[in-house]
């Protein structure tokens, strides 16, 4: 059975939870690929909201085993917690499975990042200091720790005595920091943490192509998005993993001939979080309603989103680095109220006009954005369910949309809850 990625498409935060827990009732497994708790999934089920980090959304599901993936990157601590939360809620979380081949964020990494953005000051990339980049870095470097070394006490110990040695050095010499205790560091990740994981570390490559080859439903899910990957996003105001729909093979352990059908999710505008190019943002009251409108605040850190129209120029581009097959377009209600709404459908920038993305990033910063503008439907649109129930404003928007990508879009989020949302393709 083929499997299914969904990933986002702009600067994250587009609403994947909402939508991948919507075709994740499908599934039987849902793996998240890459990330870790810096990205956060909302997900509204008869009025209880559940925020998640670490856990795929098919947790709410309980026919369907959640699994992290080997390229994510995991905070014992974190992970816990979110399970007890979860637990709390009467969400049975004993179905988790996490790849031993996943690393592991240690007390250092958070240091580590939260010392380095104060140290960039103006210049920072506006990481959400959760350590996760410094977890990735030494990954790279062939120095990180991984979940399956919970289970092994002496490796544990001497990987960790062997990399706190050098990262005590940058503490001390760089920073003028005291250095971490790798007593205390042991004590507690080989106690708790690896007593309550234990039963979740898994071979999860054997899991999910067992799966696959029984042709059950496997969905393969993104945290961030296309332009916040490391290789393809604006960097270097990106994330540290492959969000992309390419990362979901690297990230799960799967090759792309298992992989038929790649869901891209967008808002109806854009946002971003931290630092960066963002050409069609909105610095006046517009912007300023669309973060009241959508909540945009993010699920984990709190941090204020930068809103923007809707970028087809980035779209189109996000089309061709995941290979869409098809688009789900949140948040429409959130410009009921508008008189006007708007589209980029190009960039200009001295005399030269781009429907491309532009490669050179000084180029990206410089552009400015052309429009295409459209009357505001001012409808509540929270209670439809059906196409043919839209305004023709909003019907006739999102179907330039459509026009404008390339792809079909097939569903259309109205409302935070898991029952607000229409087929478009109906």
């Amino acid at each position: 059975m083929p499997a299914t990625v969904v990933v986002g498409t702009q600067w994250g935060d587009e609403g994947k939870g909402k939508f991948t827990d919507l075709v994740a009732k499908e599934m039987h497994l849902v793996v998240r690929y890459q990330g870790g708790h810096n990205a956060g999934h909302t997900i509204v089920v008869d009025g209880e909201s559940f925020a998640l980090q670490l856990v795929p959304s098919g947790i709410l599901y309980d026919h369907i085993t959640p699994v992290i993936g080997n390229g994510v990157v995991v905070d014992p601590r974190v992970l816990l917690a979110e399970l007890d939360v979860l637990a709390a809620k009467g969400v049975d979380t004993s179905r988790l499975k996490v790849s031993g081949n996943a690393h592991l964020i240690l007390p250092y990494h958070q240091e580590l990042d939260k010392l380095t953005e104060r140290r960039l000051g103006k210049n920072k990339v506006g990481t959400t200091k959760r350590g996760i980049g410094p977890a990735y870095a030494d990954k790279a470097s062939r120095v990180g720790l991984r979940v399956q070394d919970l289970l092994d006490p002496k490796i544990f110990r001497e990987k960790l005595d062997g990399v706190l040695r050098e990262k005590n050095a940058v503490l001390a010499k760089v920073f003028n920091q005291l250095p971490l205790d790798a007593d205390e560091i042991a004590e507690e990740y080989l106690g708790e943490c690896a007593e309550r994981m234990a039963p979740m570390i898994a071979d999860t490559v054997n899991l999910v192509h067992d799966a696959l080859d029984a042709d059950q439903h496997v969905l393969l899910e993104g945290a961030q998005a296309t332009f916040l990957d490391l290789d393809h996003g604006t960097y270097p105001f990106v994330t540290s993993s492959n969000p992309v729909a390419g990362g979901a093979c690297t990230g799960a352990g799967v090759g792309p001939r298992y992989i038929d059908r790649v869901i891209g999710i967008a808002k109806a505008y854009v946002t971003r979080v931290g630092a960066g190019p963002f050409p069609t943002e909105l610095d006046d009251e517009i912007g300023e309603l669309l973060v009241d409108r959508g909540h945009e605040f993010g699920t984990n850190t709190g941090r204020r989103r930068r809103t923007g129209w809707f970028d087809a120029v980035m779209m189109r581009h996000a089309v061709r680095l995941n290979s869409l097959s098809e688009l789900a377009v949140t948040k429409l209600d959130v410009l009921d109220t508008l008189d006007t709404v708007k589209v980029c459908v190009a960039y200009e920038l001295d005399g030269e006009r781009f429907e491309h993305l532009p490669y050179h990033q000084s180029v990206l910063h410089k552009a400015k954005p052309v429009y295409a503008e459209f009357p505001g439907w001012r409808t509540d649109l929270t209670s439809i369910t059906r196409r043919d129930q839209l305004p023709a404003e909003a019907l006739d928007y999102v179907a330039f949309l459509q026009e404008q990508v390339g792809v079909p879009i097939t569903l259309v989020g109205v409302g935070p809850g898991r029952e607000q949302f229409l087929h478009f393709d109906a």
